[in-house]
């Protein structure tokens, strides 16, 4: 009680000093019993006691507790009572959360966000499997074709045949999808059909030179042709067995080398129908599967007119100029090609349904530049020199249709060979 607050006037106010020090606790006396006063009343409001909740008689000694002030303003001492205080409802206790508290001689680990399922890891192991055998079928097409050398095929058709890139880039294509895989649902049948002289036989041959080649086994190739091995005098009968015989021979040779043999069979149009029968007949799924691993080659003059009437009507189309401003034979038959083809399918699959299942390549008449390139190609063949003036006086001596600037061969290079001869 002797210590006051210190006083920073001079000495000369040492009385005001002294009165400051004795109210000073005095008002510390009442601001503490005013404020026992209103906690005991807020007390006693909360629990509900006394006649009235809202109005209670204080206690003697006690004077009604002041109005709450702001706590920024400052406060004054007065005789007055203060006012009753509003009622307040109490405050929830916001819960702390508990700190997790590791003992110092563990390790921490840190808590699993979920728990990893063990059919996760069965389907990485799955999807990793079906990777594989993906990429190791992949590699199997690729080896597979490989085998037959396709690309040499194609370097070789393109040089030793004129005028048809058309008919040879679907030749290619059809065997290079057929022989990316070795096990097939159906055999992969080809008809080549076309005017006399324009390339079909030529092509037969070079595929069965090719194809004798990369299967090392002569065997596997067969060669069947109609004015030799069913001429007219020889029963269709005794024809249709040897014929299902010899196709059935190479297909189970072919088929235990796992290799795909090649057939091809020329003059298809002058073969009897029971023929075609039987050949209609290796094309069914009911067959043995070993049947639907083969590669037939059909060479045939039929729908040789269609051919030739098409072209010549469709001469006339607009087509781009080669470097020395004449049409290209080339250019030609890509365009007129699908035209041709659903044409050609149509007027042959009247007549039997073999046709129906075969893929048509159409073979274009030959230009006059693709006759003077037989004529050179012919004369170097034989010790000739390949002069192109007089390769050009012997390919004049032939037959044309001429019609829109365009010359073509009517027999194509069918006596370029005859001609050579008499040199």
């Amino acid at each position: 009680m002797d210590r006051g607050q210190p006083s920073l006037e001079p000495a000369a106010a040492a009385p005001q000093a002294s009165g400051r020090c004795v109210i000073a606790p005095v008002r510390a006396v009442l601001r503490l019993r005013r404020r026992v006063c209103v906690l005991r009343k807020r007390r006693l409001l909360q629990l509900g006691g006394g006649p009235d909740v809202g109005t209670r008689v204080p206690r003697p000694g006690c004077s009604p507790p002041a109005p709450r002030r702001d706590l920024d303003q400052p406060q004054f001492f007065t005789f007055d009572g203060p006012a009753e205080l509003p009622s307040r409802t109490p405050r929830k206790k916001r819960r702390r959360s508990r700190l997790v508290l590791y003992p110092e001689t563990s390790r921490k680990y840190r808590p699993r966000v979920e728990h990893r399922s063990r059919a996760q890891c069965c389907l990485l192991l799955l999807v990793a499997i079906v990777g594989f055998q993906v990429l190791n079928a992949i590699e199997n097409l690729d080896d597979n074709a490989q085998r037959y050398d396709l690309d040499g095929l194609e370097k070789a058709l393109q040089r030793a045949v004129f005028g048809q890139p058309a008919a040879i880039a679907r030749i290619v294509a059809l065997m290079r999808d057929y022989l990316a895989t070795h096990v097939h649902s159906r055999p992969l049948l080809l008809a080549l059909h076309g005017p006399t002289g324009v390339g079909k036989s030529h092509v037969g041959r070079l595929l069965a030179r090719h194809f004798r080649s990369v299967l090392e086994d002569s065997s596997l190739v067969l060669q069947y042709h109609a004015r030799h091995h069913c001429p007219e005098g020889r029963a269709a009968r005794d024809c249709r067995e040897e014929l299902a015989r010899r196709v059935a021979d190479v297909v189970a040779r072919a088929e235990a080398e796992e290799k795909t043999p090649l057939l091809v069979l020329d003059d298809v149009e002058l073969l009897p129908r029971p023929l075609l029968d039987e050949l209609h007949g290796f094309l069914q799924p009911q067959r043995s599967h070993h049947f639907h691993n083969a590669i037939y080659v059909l060479l045939s003059g039929a729908g040789g007119s269609e051919v030739t009437r098409f072209v010549l009507q469709n001469a006339s189309r607009a087509l781009p100029l080669r470097p020395d401003g004449t049409r290209s034979a080339e250019a030609a038959a890509a365009q007129v090609e699908e035209d041709l083809r659903a044409s050609l399918w149509a007027l042959l699959s009247r007549e039997h349904p073999l046709w129906q299942a075969a893929a048509i390549v159409p073979f274009l008449l030959l230009d006059k530049r693709d006759v003077v390139s037989c004529f050179r190609d012919e004369m170097a063949g034989e010790g000739f020199f390949p002069d192109q003036a007089q390769a050009e006086d012997l390919a004049a001596q032939l037959s044309f249709y001429r019609v829109a600037g365009h010359e073509f061969a009517v027999t194509g290079c069918k006596q370029v060979v005859a001609t050579v001869n008499l040199l």
